[in-house]
């Protein structure tokens, strides 16, 4: 069935457990991820991004129309919509949330632009996820991964204005792959989790390591996303096996059975089987 994030976030915060927030961009591992999610008897949330799927209506119809025929929860979450005609058209397409990223602004331009936001689809009955603090990019860890912090009482002043939903924060992680070791800020985390009353975000979650992110989610986050993890244990999968003759059209059942199971596991790491 298709619920709004913040249905599927209130119980994580409540029950002290993270979800996984699933980057698709086909059919073929939006199926794979639903799969996952009623296999395990969870909730899920499938992500989608203007980059990874530019014709955001088309393809938000058809995850909108599985997830409703879906036995589990399932929130449609557009994330990092970058700018408001993306936002819009995800609102358009059926999106049960939205993430509106405006991390790179100043403090109080992104607390107007994510005023707005809100406004729109909270009077549409649709989830809002921001992102204060600024996570950045694996492949610069050096710097990215050491800067840009989320400030508790900052935190704390843009969730009573803004109003949103769910906030991403910057804790010590980054999108794509490290260059480093990732390094989490767990007295952070506890702090903003003590401060604000809304579920904590967790982007840049694919090689984190199952450590770090099973403490996450044990100790204030409460959706992690990922993205590469599952795309890498989509090809391992396809190349691990011999593709000569007709066994070439098993390409694609081969690539979302790998992007399965790697959702299972963290489904597993996060505590969420059976929620």
């Amino acid at each position: 069935m298709l619920v709004t994030l913040k249905e599927i976030l209130t119980k994580a915060k409540q029950e002290n457990y993270a979800v996984p927030a699933c980057n698709i961009d086909n059919e073929h591992n939006l199926r794979a991820a639903i799969e996952a999610a009623e296999e395990m008897n969870t909730g899920i949330i499938l992500n989608t991004t203007p980059v990874a799927n530019p014709d955001l209506e088309s393809f938000g119809r058809i995850a909108v129309d599985l997830a409703r025929r879906s036995r589990v929860k399932i929130a449609l979450n557009l994330d990092h919509g970058k700018t408001f005609e993306d936002c819009l058209l995800g609102i358009r397409a059926g999106y049960t949330s939205i993430m509106i990223d405006r991390s790179l602004l100043p403090f109080e331009e992104n607390i107007r632009e994510v005023q707005e936001m809100v406004r729109i689809c909270h009077a549409l009955g649709i989830s809002v996820e921001a992102e204060l603090g600024h996570v950045g990019v694996g492949e610069q860890y050096h710097t990215d991964g050491h800067q840009a912090f989320t400030r508790v009482e900052e935190a704390v002043e843009y969730v009573k204005q803004t109003g949103v939903d769910a906030l991403a924060v910057a804790i010590g992680t980054a999108h794509g792959v490290y260059k480093g070791t990732p390094q989490i800020h767990f007295d952070l985390l506890h702090e903003l989790k003590d401060a604000l009353d809304i579920p904590l975000v967790l982007h840049g979650g694919s090689g984190t390591g199952d450590e770090n992110l099973a403490r996450c989610a044990r100790e204030g986050i409460n959706k992690i996303n990922l993205s590469n993890d599952l795309k890498r244990s989509a090809i391992e999968n396809l190349v691990k096996e011999d593709l000569s003759g007709n066994a070439v059209y098993q390409l694609y059942p081969l690539l979302a059975e790998g992007f399965k199971h790697k959702i299972k596991h963290y489904i597993r790491l996060f505590g969420c089987e059976g929620k």
